[in-house]
Formats: structure tokens, C-alpha cells, sequence
């Protein structure tokens, strides 16, 4: 079943912040903080919080991802690597493989039971509260506690239900009936929920967990009583997972790795992340603003399928140099900007959520390669190649775009051809999310019905194409949001057919308020 929508959104522009987001109510939450005083970092941390309650299926607590800040001051680009890290006490032959093809994304072999995709032995190491924590003490102004409130009060209310809420849990509800707990959450009487009978999924076990990590601080995930909970339901599970791998959790800040893009600076997120590739992808394309659309999208193509080999078979922990993923991007009225991923990996993660914890866990594991011998192989404590991509450009010396990304394999495809939009062709933010792309992630080419009639035609001349709509399932294209800052003016815009995605302003009134 394709399902398509016909939703429209438009970009919001303001002097103050603006938080941009895939669902309203988070970017609303974090534009509440951008209006009491808050700064951008204040404002992501809120959001990606809330997110993890709004829309747990995306991204969570129990999952990791990256995050860039730049400032507004300054112009000085940091970034933080808060992605899951693989158990220590698991080994390449705990996931034997079983022969054809297996993977998910990746054609990679299969391996036995899928355990590597989903179930306890999938679970990676969250890093989502360390970083979210971390990240708050480093360039925020709010208290933990306080940056927890929105989300506990969500979780508290439950999770609302609403035909959007329903297609998301049904596209996994077969999936879902092997853990019990997370059936019991999601899966009201064994079905996907009714919004006409229930219009919320009660959520106490997270409401507990996450008043608990307001009260006991961060590190309580890791080493205090979340943790001795999350230690014991993962063995009981069957997970590799420790408390001592819990325990040895932090997340790192490092340099950004920056190249230059015609008159931007484009900073990404260095190491095992999607950034690399796109930088590569940008450096190979040779586009001006009156280079045909057919002519720039074989561009696209060629380039973006050379970066994602050399991607899938060069880079890794041992190398020698979705749509289930959430990303938000902020830009405060001081000119400050975030650039946030967070994911669970797959759809729903690894399907387990904890009975006394009450949230979904990644399925991290799925990112390594299966195969002995290659970059990205399975070992004890490595980090995986993750394809979470968010970025910051930069003009003149200041923030000038946060653009990240959900979609999988997607995402850095997707980021190329819209900073190409932007600063080849010279459309605003609206225009670029709205044009037509292309998905180069995988070597059958994925041509928007909507473009130009002689794209897919010159794109066929070097690779084979498939003809597809933008649907909301399945996901054919990822998943962008972007925050702009030109003239002292803040311009936010969200996916424009996704149902709950939106931009939300510290300031209420008009577009141009």
C-alpha cells in the first residue's frame, strides 16, 4: 500500500528563534523555552526530549545520535557524538550468518534469527541522555530538571492517538507482538489503537523513568538505579548488555570536519557519521544555477552513488582512514544554531522496551557489517557507521543553515541535493524542501514522479532508474527540516507533506510577524 499525502506547510520567518521539527507539539515545546529566555541548545534539548515521548517509534532515550552548535557570536562550530556504542561482551560469532540477504538497509547477509535487526541482541548502548545532558551543561542556561518537564508531562498525558499515530504502529504491529511489553503499550487489545476509543496510550513506566532521571540527574541512566534496572531487564532479555558498559558510556566533542562549498562553509559531523559522504558528494559536483535540472540530477546521481560505495565498503571502526530517525533544527534570535539527529535505528528500534523502564531500545547493531574481515565489522565496544548526517553552513564567518535529516541510507542524499538547491540555484529554504530529488542511496535510482519529465530519461543514461512518489509510506525520500539565518531574519521550514512535522517561533503572530 502506498499511502500519500496532500498536506501542504510553508516556511515561518521571525526576528526571534524558531525550532523546526518533525512534530509540532516537540518544536512547540522548544519554541516555549526559545520565548522564556532559552537559547538555541535549550531549545533542541526540549525538543529532542518531547520527541522521544511523542513520537517514541523515531528516536528516544534508548537510542543515540550527533549534534552540531554554532555560535551566534563567534561563528565557532562544535560537535557531539552521543551515538550508541556496540556491548563489549559480544563477539562477530554471536550473530552467525545464515546465508542470502539480510541487512535491512544494507545488502548485506543475513544473519541468523535476524538477531543483529531486532530483539535484545540488537540493543546497542543508548547515548541519548549523555548527550542531551552533556550538551545542555556545555551551551544551555536551562536545569536538567527543567529541560525533562515537557517530556513528563507529555508521557504523564500519554501518547496522543490519531490516524497518523495508528499507521505508524500498524506498519510494525506484526513486529511489535513479539515483545511483550512493548505490545501492551502499543498494541491495545492485540491491535494497532482506535483513536475514536482510545485517544491516549498510557505511558507510566516511561513517566517514572524519566521523573526519575530528573530527580537523580543524567548519570542515573548509567550508573544509579535506571541503570540496575536496565542492566537486569536486558540480561532477563537476553542482551550482551552490562551495567558495566552503561558505566562507561560518555560522549565526545570534537572539531567539526568542515569543507568549503561555494561561497558556505559546510560543517558536519566527522568519523562514522553521514558527513564525510556528503562532503565528498559535494566536492564532485560541478553545478552552476543554470545547469539544467535533467543535466544537475545525473550530477546528483553519478556523485552520490560514487560516495555511498566508497561509503559502504572504505569506512568503518576498523578502516584504514527510514524513516526512523528524528532530527530538529533551532536558531535562537541571538543568530545561535543546533543541528540535532537522534534515532532508535530501525522503525520501533529493536521492538524491545524495557517492562519497568517503559521505553523503546535501538537496534544499533544492525549497522555493522555481518561479514568478518570488512571496516564496519561486528566487535566487542566498537562504534557503528551511522548515516545520521545534520550540518551547519556557514557564510561569512556566522551560522547561516542547520539542516539535518530522518530517512536512513537517505539522508546525505537528500542534504547534497538540497544545498545544492540552496546555494547553486539560489532557492530559499521552502523551495529547496518542496523541489523534487532523487535518492541515490542504493544503485537503482529513485526518481520524484514530480520532476521534470527529461530527468529520470538523463538519469537512465548511467544508471537504472525507478519512477517513485513521494509517499508518506513507504518513506522514498528523507525527511528534512532546515533553520536559515540571513540579515539578522530567522526563516524555519519542515518537511512540507509529513503530517506532524512543523516550525514553531518563540513569538506568536503572522509568517513575518
Amino acid at each position: 500500500m502506498q499511502l500519500w499525502s496532500g498536506i501542504e506547510k510553508h516556511a515561518r520567518s521571525s526576528a526571534g528563534g524558531l525550532v523546526a521539527a518533525q512534530h509540532g507539539g516537540a518544536a512547540e515545546a522548544g519554541a516555549r523555552v526559545l520565548a522564556s529566555g532559552g537559547n538555541a541548545m535549550d531549545a533542541a534539548v526540549v525538543t529532542a526530549l518531547t520527541l522521544s515521548v511523542v513520537e517514541p517509534w523515531l528516536s528516544g532515550i534508548g537510542g543515540g545520535g550527533f549534534l552540531l552548535h554554532a555560535s551566534g557570536e563567534t561563528g565557532a562550530v562544535d560537535t557531539l557524538d552521543f551515538n550508541v556504542r556496540a556491548p563489549g561482551g559480544i563477539s562477530a560469532a554471536d550473530y552467525p550468518l545464515r546465508g542470502g540477504k539480510g541487512g535491512d538497509w544494507f545488502d548485506w547477509p543475513a544473519v541468523e534469527g535476524d538477531r543483529n535487526l531486532s530483539g535484545p541482541m540488537s540493543v546497542c548502548v543508548p547515548g541519548a541522555i549523555a548527550g542531551l545532558a552533556e550538551a545542555l551543561e556545555r551551551f544551555g542556561t536551562l536545569s536538567w530538571e527543567a529541560a525533562l518537564a515537557p517530556a513528563i508531562a507529555e508521557a504523564e498525558r500519554g501518547l496522543e492517538v490519531d490516524w497518523f499515530t495508528r499507521l505508524c504502529i500498524a506498519i510494525d504491529a506484526g513486529n511489535l507482538t513479539a515483545d511483550p511489553a512493548s505490545a501492551a503499550i502499543f498494541l491495545p487489545g492485540g491491535q494497532p489503537p482506535d483513536p475514536g476509543r482510545t485517544p491516549r496510550l498510557p505511558m507510566p513506566a516511561k513517566a517514572a523513568t524519566l521523573r526519575r532521571l530528573a530527580k537523580q540527574g543524567a548519570r542515573d541512566f548509567y550508573e544509579g538505579e535506571t541503570a540496575a534496572i536496565l542492566a537486569r531487564e536486558l540480561a532477563e532479555a537476553g542482551s550482551k548488555l552490562s551495567a558495566a558498559d552503561l558505566a562507561a558510556y560518555r560522549p565526545e566533542w570534537h572539531a567539526p570536519r568542515t569543507a568549503r562549498y561555494r561561497d558556505h562553509e559546510i560543517h558536519v559531523i566527522d568519523g562514522l557519521s553521514g558527513g564525510p559522504s556528503l562532503l565528498e558528494a559535494l566536492a564532485a559536483l560541478d553545478i552552476t544555477r543554470d545547469t539544467p535540472e535533467a543535466e544537475a540530477a545525473l550530477a546528483y546521481a553519478k556523485a552520490i552513488r560514487a560516495a555511498t560505495h566508497r561509503r559502504l565498503t572504505t569506512m568503518g571502526h576498523a578502516s584504514a582512514g527510514g524513516d526512523c530517525t528524528s532530527h530538529v533544527s533551532v536558531v535562537d534570535r541571538a543568530g545561535n544554531m543546533v543541528s540535532l539527529t537522534n534515532t532508535l535505528l530501525s522503525r520501533f528500534g529493536a521492538k524491545v522496551t524495557l517492562p519497568s523502564a517503559g521505553f523503546l531500545l535501538n537496534n544499533g547493531m544492525m549497522w555493522f557489517d555481518p561479514r568478518p574481515g570488512v571496516p564496519n565489522r561486528i566487535a566487542p565496544g566498537a562504534r557503528p557507521l551511522a548515516n545520521m548526517s545534520p550540518l551547519i553552513a556557514s557564510r561569512e564567518g556566522r551560522p547561516a543553515l542547520a539542516l539535518g535529516a530522518a530517512g536512513g541510507r537517505q539522508i546525505f542524499p537528500a542534504l547534497v541535493q538540497i544545498l545544492s538547491y540552496m546555494i547553486d540555484h539560489g532557492m530559499d529554504a521552502e523551495a529547496a524542501l518542496r523541489a523534487p530529488r532523487l535518492d541515490a542511496s542504493t544503485p537503482t535510482i529513485k526518481v520524484n514522479r514530480r520532476a521534470a519529465a527529461d530527468v529520470a530519461a538523463k538519469v537512465a543514461e548511467a544508471f537504472p532508474v525507478e519512477l517513485v512518489t513521494d509517499t508518506l509510506h513507504p518513506v522514498n525520500f528523507a525527511i528534512p527540516s532546515a533553520v536559515a539565518r540571513a540579515g539578522g531574519r530567522n526563516t524555519g521550514m519542515a518537511h512540507p507533506t509529513s503530517p506532524w512535522a512543523a516550525v514553531a517561533a518563540e513569538t506568536e503572530g503572522g509568517p513575518d510577524e
